[in-house]
């Protein structure tokens, strides 16, 4: 299933993300820190929602209440509501 997700508070706009049987298979983020977004994209490929979730959700960047790492594990929790 691939799905788009609207970021909020953050540089990136936009997390492009495919997950099939619970794992994730591809993250791509629109915008953001070139280096770090591609490095969390490769290090979230392969894992499953939930431990991706658990490992990212609640990472602040700097003095903002969220970060790119947090906004996907946001993104992963919508895929997760999903029928």
């Amino acid at each position: 299933m691939e799905f788009s997700y609207k970021t909020n508070g953050v540089c990136s706009r936009k997390i492009l993300i495919n997950v099939e049987d619970g794992i994730v298979k591809s993250v791509r983020f629109e915008g953001g820190c070139n280096g770090n977004t591609k490095g969390v994209s490769a290090l979230a490929e392969g894992m499953k929602v939930e431990d991706v979730i658990a490992r990212l959700e609640n990472i602040k960047c700097g003095f903002k209440s969220t970060s790119c790492p947090d906004q996907l594990a946001q993104a992963l929790k919508e895929i997760e509501k999903k029928p």
